[in-house]
């Protein structure tokens, strides 16, 4: 059984202490925590497993490294702290500790990583024997192994693209949904996930590893957006009112250019409320869905929808790319020490879990 820890227990950290209880070949050996007020509780209840797992949460960074973990799910959020959590990372790593995060984006793609996130991480895998593999959903499986997979099947391809789709009425992030992307602010703020060049920092790294996969030569990487007002007030259930005449949706798209044409397309439609740009691309039951499109002989389209947590489709997404990062820990401790993307850690069947009663 490898050690395992979960560190962070937010909306990715609850399925992590989930995705791990799980595991067959994974052992649940420590859960770390930021608020003092969750100091104590069971890994359980913080997931919402109804029932206790013997494992009670800590702050002590210290001494949780210090048993010398096999492996580390960093669940805590790098969005806005990037360097405090490059720098755990690199500390969990340096340890000799297998660390799997959906935290840097980019080192979703490591070979085209700026060397400042990527030399402090390799430095610690040569000091300490660790590992990394960073990955999620959208960036993540949704434009790394899904689409690669699917477009196998193809006898031409002419375009892939890949979408997310969904209403972020749903998710429990107000930072991110109203700061970062904008939504419920005034049309002429400028959200910063939505400045120029940075979805392309975000998703950019998919579009090289989509391409490397391919053996394409990219041109260029470029992008386009579009954003629409609500136009009534509308109240959601996690958070809160959002205005009439405020940001209610954002349509974007990060283009791999390929001899000239956009060949290589990640796509997002994202809404507060599904009446807002209702001519855009909907999901098929309102709430959310990753979708991948292969355009050629034939055309393939394949829609993924998760739900978890009563139903809840952000819940089911994050989920997924939890289930992606822990599932990939066995293979990561009988691999090399090194640092790792999509291309290296294969998409695994759930041996071992088939009719196994869910924690």
């Amino acid at each position: 059984m490898i050690s395992t820890v979960v560190w962070g227990t937010g909306n990715v950290g609850r399925a992590a202490i989930r995705a791990v209880e799980a595991h067959p070949a994974l052992k649940l050996a420590h859960v770390l925590v930021h608020d003092p007020g969750k100091v104590g509780r069971d890994a359980g209840d913080l997931a919402g497993t109804g029932r206790d797992l013997g494992v009670a949460a800590t702050d002590d960074i210290d001494a949780v490294l210090a048993a010398a973990p096999g492996a580390v799910v960093y669940a805590a959020s790098g969005d806005i702290r990037p360097d405090e959590a490059l720098a755990d990372i690199t500390r969990a790593v340096r340890t000799g500790a297998v660390v799997v995060t959906p935290a840097l984006y980019t080192l979703y793609d490591q070979r085209s990583a700026p060397p400042e996130l990527r030399e402090p991480v390799l430095a610690a895998v040569a000091d300490g024997g660790g590992s990394l593999f960073v990955s999620g959903v959208d960036p993540g499986w949704g434009n790394d192994v899904l689409p690669l997979l699917i477009s196998g099947l193809g006898t031409t391809v002419d375009v892939i693209r890949c979408q997310e789709i969904f209403d972020y009425s749903t998710y429990d992030q107000p930072d991110s949904v109203r700061h970062l992307i904008g939504m419920g602010h005034p049309m002429e703020y400028e959200p910063l996930m939505l400045a120029a060049s940075v979805p392309t920092m975000v998703w950019g790294g998919q579009i090289r590893l989509m391409a490397r996969a391919l053996g394409v030569e990219l041109d260029d990487i470029r992008e386009t957006m579009a954003r629409r007002p609500l136009e009534r007030t509308v109240t959601t259930r996690t958070m809160g009112e959002f205005e009439a005449g405020t940001q209610g949706a954002v349509r974007f798209e990060v283009q791999g250019i390929v001899e000239g044409e956009p060949r290589i397309v990640i796509e997002h439609i994202t809404r507060i409320h599904p009446s807002c740009a209702p001519d855009w691309p909907s999901p098929p039951d309102g709430a959310g869905a990753h979708r991948v499109i292969i355009e050629g002989r034939p055309r393939i389209e394949v829609t993924v929808e998760a739900t978890d947590e009563g139903e809840n489709r952000s819940a089911g997404g994050n989920a997924t790319a939890v289930g992606r990062l822990v599932n990939a820990i066995d293979w990561l401790v009988d691999a090399e020490p090194g640092l790792y993307d999509a291309l290296d850690v294969p998409l695994r069947p759930a041996a071992g879990r088939l009719g196994r009663k869910q924690p």
